[in-house]
């Protein structure tokens, strides 16, 4: 009989195992079957170490001993939800990695009402019988941008999909070369319209498109004319982009819908001096563009959701839609965009909605924050600097813009950089830091005023090893 053979004979059987006292507590606490799954899981993984020769009698004796220990971690480890809230520290306001616009903490209260019982989602109180779940945003949504009908989706990509799909099945969609873009998650104009059904007419080229590249492309077969927000990249020097008015012009004179993907959801102009050159839904209807949609969960600094609005011909096509079904958002979702565009109407939305807090953020606040942070932490262990820097928008808004704010700027003498940077990410609560020259850097504009604790707390378990 080989070694590895002698070995394996020490193996626990199954019935043995189940006999002890803090399995059965195991049982007891899930179940027997959860149970069982775990015990088979870690005999397999001793039978394999003990086959490849990583495991000698010694060693297995030991591990048999803990064996209902490692049974239970096992089992507590498959339960852990894999989804934690993280403290974005990147300075990176709308970052798709962490889940994009951070909703208000009020949204929460909202949301547990409706999602921990029954609604009136597809119930119209006032006549006793069947509603729409619209009727919970769009009269709302209407009434602050002054547009015939509104419907909502899932996100932004199955708006522009709804849209495509609805209007220009079979057909043709002019779209200028300038905008077939790609964004996060592979994202592409020109992938998304041959899975809608609508054939692709790019006009003009990519760094100049004029109105007459436009005119000249449209024939018989020639259903929509669709703008797209560039997003996360701009093109610059020798360009030309038609005027938002001359689209308009030509779609009139030619009874071709005019659609526009303006992406990020920034509702009203604005006079933040780091949002002008990023379109608004109101200022892109008052121009008269047939459909407009956005997201919710960028500058809106709602949920996620791809919001179409415009003509009420056109919306309600889309909403009788077979596929709108597919792409239809749930009651969670509609009682956190109602609690959202609540803010807008009561124009208190710059003070509540944590995006446009974090916007208008002053950089001396952040400095003060950042200087209280650091004189918490232990100047034995962490080198701390506070420097200027900037904060990114974020979710393809404003891509070259950059907002003055203040840096923790943080090395050490015992700890690598990136043995800091890990440290943050594997804490109790994660936190996502950036490494700069060198220098771990930690952004206060994007972190909760209470959060910062945690952060000191993080550092503090660093420290300690």
């Amino acid at each position: 009989m080989s070694p590895e053979s002698q070995i394996l004979q020490q193996l626990p059987s199954v019935s043995k195992i189940l006999q002890k006292e803090s399995v059965q507590a195991l049982i007891n606490l899930y179940s027997r079957e959860f149970v069982l799954e775990g015990i088979q899981e870690c005999l397999d993984q001793l039978r394999a170490e003990i086959r490849s020769g990583r495991l000698s009698e010694q060693t297995l004796s030991e591990r048999i001993a803990f064996l209902d220990s490692t049974v239970r971690s096992k089992l507590e480890a498959r339960l852990s939800p894999s989804l934690h809230k993280v403290i974005n520290a990147s300075g990176v306001i709308i970052h798709t990695n962490v889940g994009r616009a951070p909703l208000s903490p009020h949204v929460a209260e909202t949301i547990e009402e409706i999602a921990t019982g029954y609604s009136n989602l597809e119930y119209n109180l006032s006549v006793g019988k069947r509603g729409h779940r619209d009727l919970h945003f769009e009269e709302r949504i209407c009434r602050l941008l002054g547009c015939e009908a509104a419907t909502v989706c899932n996100n932004n990509a199955a708006a522009v999909l709804l849209i495509l799909n609805t209007l220009a099945l079979g057909k043709k969609v002019l779209v200028s070369r300038g905008e077939l873009i790609e964004i996060g998650g592979s994202f592409r104009i020109p992938a998304i319209m041959e899975r809608s059904g609508a054939i692709l007419k790019e006009v003009g080229t990519t760094n100049k498109t004029k109105v007459s590249d436009y005119r000249d492309a449209i024939d018989r077969e020639t259903a929509l004319i669709l703008r797209v927000h560039p997003s996360n990249y701009k093109i610059v020097g020798f360009t030309h982009r038609p005027q938002l008015p001359e689209l308009v012009e030509l779609a009139r004179e030619t009874k071709i819908p005019l659609a526009e993907d303006v992406g990020s959801g920034l509702l009203f102009p604005t006079s933040h001096p780091f949002l002008r050159e990023e379109p608004s839904v109101q200022a892109v209807l008052a121009e008269g563009v047939d459909l407009v949609s956005f997201s919710g969960d960028k500058l809106l600094g709602g949920p996620q959701a791809g919001i179409i609005v415009g003509k009420k011909k056109l919306v309600d096509a889309i909403r009788r839609n077979p596929l709108m079904r597919a792409c239809r958002v749930d009651k969670v979702t509609y009682s956190a965009l109602e609690w959202t565009l609540i803010q807008y109407e009561k124009g208190t939305y710059e003070k509540t909605i944590p995006v446009h807090q974090m916007l208008c953020a002053d950089a001396e606040q952040i400095k003060a924050r950042a200087e209280r942070v650091r004189d918490l932490l232990d100047s034995n262990v962490f080198r701390i600097e506070i420097k200027p820097g900037y904060s990114l928008i974020g979710g393809g808004s404003a891509p070259e813009e950059q907002i003055p704010t203040y840096l923790l700027a943080v090395t050490s003498g015992q700890r690598s950089v990136n043995e800091l940077e890990r440290g943050l990410r594997e804490s109790t609560v994660p936190i996502v830091a950036r490494i700069e020259d060198d220098q771990l850097m930690l952004d206060l504009r994007t972190v909760f005023p209470e959060q910062e604790d945690t952060i000191i707390s993080a550092f503090a378990e660093i420290a300690a090893g």
